[in-house]
C-alpha cells in the first residue's frame, strides 16, 4: 500500500510490497491523525532503503508542515514525537533498475500519547543522585548522575531530554567499587602484581634497578573501606640513587663534634664546638654532599687559644703604667735624698766638738788612786807585753 490516511490511536505503516522489496518509482504519502488533545509517537523499527531513496516526516497535516526528520539508507531503531495530533510521512524512490538485495523497505509503529512538553520522570539511582538543569523536564533538560563514595556509575552520566520528549539514553546505575586504582609504575624500577585489575586483596611489589635504593613500602595491598573506594595500604615508593657516605673528618684538637659516628649519609650535617678558652676558626657546620664519592662542604674547623687582651691594648696599658710609676719613683727617690741630707745636718749639730761647753767634775770612789784630769791634759803610760 502506497500512502493513505490513518486516524487510529495506534497502528503501523509499511513500505510498499512489504515484506518484499519495494519497486522503484515510488512517491507515497501517509497522513496520521489522533485526538486533538493528543500527539503522535512514531517508533522506527526497520528502515533499509536504497541509496537515493528517502523517507520524510512532516510535523503537521501535509507536506507543507515543518520537516521533523529525513531518513536515508539503513537506520537504527529510533523514536520521533510530533508536536500536535497530525503527522505526515512521504516516501520517495526515483525511477531506476531494481537492485537485488537492497531496498527491503521500512516498518513504522505509531500511537497517540498525551500532549505535554516534558520527558518522563526518572528516579535517582540507588547509592547515588542526579541533578537537573531545569525544574521541569522540558526539551533540552540535562540530567547529571553521580554515585556515592565507594560506588561507580554504570552507563551514561548525562541524559538529555530530546525533541521527541524521550531521553537520550537509559538511566545509569551505581555499583559498589571492588578494585583499587592503578598505583602506577616507578622511575628507575619495576613492579609485579598479584592480580589484574587490582581487586581488593591484591598486592603490588616494587623493586629498584641496580644502583638505586627503595624509599618507602616495597609492597602495597588493596583493601576495602566501609565508606569510600578501596585504597592502597601505603604511598607508591621511590627509587633514589645510591650515594657513598662521607667519612668522619675527625675531631679538632681542643674541640668536639655532635653526633659522632664513622659514616654520614648524603644530606647529613656535622657541627663542631671548641672547649672553653679556645675559639673556633672555620665553618661551624659542614654537610655531606651526595656524589661518587660524597664530600663534605668544607674542611673541619680548628680550635685556637682565645686571646683575652689585644696586643695594642697591652702596649697602651704599659705606657700608662710607666707614665704613672716613673714620676712616683722620682718623687720617692727625691724624698729619700732630702731625708738623708737633713739627717746628716742634724747629726753634725748634735755630736760635733767645736764650741765651749761647761763640764762638772765627776767624782768616783775607786780602789785606784787616780788623779783627776782636766780636759786637754795628757798622760803617758808604759805598757809591758
Amino acid at each position: 500500500m502506497c500512502g493513505g490516511e490513518l486516524s487510529e490511536p495506534a497502528g503501523v505503516v509499511l513500505s510498499p510490497d512489504w515484506p518484499q522489496s519495494y519497486s522503484p518509482s515510488q512517491d507515497c504519502v501517509w497522513g496520521l491523525h489522533v485526538q486533538e488533545e493528543k500527539r503522535i509517537l512514531l517508533q522506527v523499527e526497520i528502515l533499509n532503503v536504497r541509496e537515493g531513496d528517502m523517507l520524510t516526516l512532516f510535523d503537521g497535516d501535509g507536506p507543507s508542515a515543518r520537516v521533523l526528520a529525513q531518513l536515508r539508507g539503513p537506520q537504527p531503531r529510533r523514536r520521533l514525537l510530533s508536536s500536535g495530533p497530525d503527522l505526515t510521512l512521504q516516501f520517495q524512490a526515483p525511477p531506476g533498475p531494481p537492485n537485488p538485495g537492497l531496498g527491503q523497505g521500512f516498518v513504522l509503529h505509531f500511537k497517540e500519547v498525551p500532549r505535554n512538553d516534558t520527558c518522563p520522570e526518572l528516579p535517582p539511582p540507588e547509592w547515588g543522585w542526579r541533578t537537573a538543569s531545569h525544574g521541569d523536564l522540558i526539551r533540552g533538560t540535562v540530567l547529571t548522575y553521580q554515585c556515592e563514595p565507594g560506588y561507580e556509575l554504570l552507563g551514561s552520566d548525562i541524559l538529555t531530554c530530546q525533541w521527541d520528549l524521550s531521553w537520550s539514553a537509559a538511566p545509569p546505575a551505581c555499583q559498589k567499587i571492588m578494585t583499587c586504582a592503578d598505583p602506577g609504575e616507578i622511575t628507575n624500577g619495576h613492579r609485579t602484581t598479584s592480580d589484574a585489575g587490582f581487586p581488593v586483596g591484591s598486592h603490588v611489589q616494587y623493586r629498584c634497578l641496580p644502583g638505586y635504593s627503595l624509599e618507602g613500602a616495597a609492597v602495597l595491598t588493596c583493601y576495602s573501606r566501609d565508606t569510600g573506594t578501596p585504597k592502597w595500604s601505603d604511598r607508591v615508593p621511590k627509587c633514589a640513587l645510591k650515594y657513598e657516605p662521607c667519612l668522619n673528618p675527625g675531631v679538632p684538637e681542643n674541640g668536639y663534634q655532635t653526633l659522632y659516628k664513622h659514616h654520614y649519609q648524603a644530606g647529613e650535617s656535622l657541627r663542631f664546638f671548641c672547649y672553653e678558652g679556645f675559639e673556633l676558626i672555620g665553618e661551624v657546620t659542614i654537610t655531606c654532599v651526595p656524589g661518587h664519592p660524597s664530600q663534605w662542604t668544607s674542611q673541619p674547623p680548628l680550635c685556637k687559644v682565645t686571646q683575652t687582651t689585644d696586643p695594642s691594648r697591652q702596649l697602651e696599658g704599659g705606657n700608662l703604667a710607666l707614665a704613672i710609676l716613673l714620676p712616683l719613683g722620682l718623687v720617692i727617690v727625691l724624698g729619700c735624698g732630702v731625708y738623708v741630707y737633713y739627717t746628716k745636718l742634724q747629726g753634725k749639730s748634735l755630736f760635733g766638738f767645736s764650741g765651749s761647753h761647761s763640764y762638772s767634775p765627776i767624782t768616783v770612789e775607786s780602789d785606784f788612786s787616780n788623779p783627776l784630769y782636766e780636759a786637754g791634759d795628757t798622760r803617758e803610760y808604759e805598757v809591758s807585753i
